[in-house]
């Protein structure tokens, strides 16, 4: 998503839509291979440690405050680097969220949603060959 919206972050302005889209083509692999890392380690932690707090609030507290306190504890530590490390957390949050209520989890699932991001870099990354060996 960081891609599409800030297509070309070296390059100053877009002038026209060719350059935005090579500019989202060459993005798009770049964001995937140096955030989608740290984003699952750093994100899957965190997200592990809220769910932690959560439960023992819960336990001590009214239950309907566990939605509401998994969403500051995911906003707290999506503050890290302020606006995309907090968009990156929201969509972590969400995410989770979507995946309990469908209860749509366990480890066959979890391997399978690996392979999106991976395949994107693929995609992508045939993008760019193709506009190298194409002198685009």
């Amino acid at each position: 998503m960081l891609g599409l919206i800030a297509a070309d972050p070296f390059a100053g302005e877009v002038n026209s839509a060719g350059d935005y889209f090579q500019g989202v083509i060459l993005s798009i692999p770049f964001y995937l291979l140096y955030s989608f890392p740290v984003i699952l380690v750093y994100g899957t932690v965190t997200s592990v440690i809220s769910d932690f707090i959560v439960l023992f609030f819960s336990n001590h507290t009214n239950r309907k405050l566990e939605f509401y306190i998994s969403l500051l504890l995911h906003l707290l530590f999506g503050l890290i680097l302020l606006g995309l490390s907090l968009a990156a957390a929201v969509l972590f949050f969400v995410t989770d969220i979507v995946l309990r209520r469908k209860q749509i989890g366990g480890w066959r699932n979890a391997l399978k949603s690996l392979c999106l991001p991976v395949f994107i870099w693929i995609v992508f990354m045939g993008g760019v060959y193709l506009m190298d060996v194409g002198g685009i």
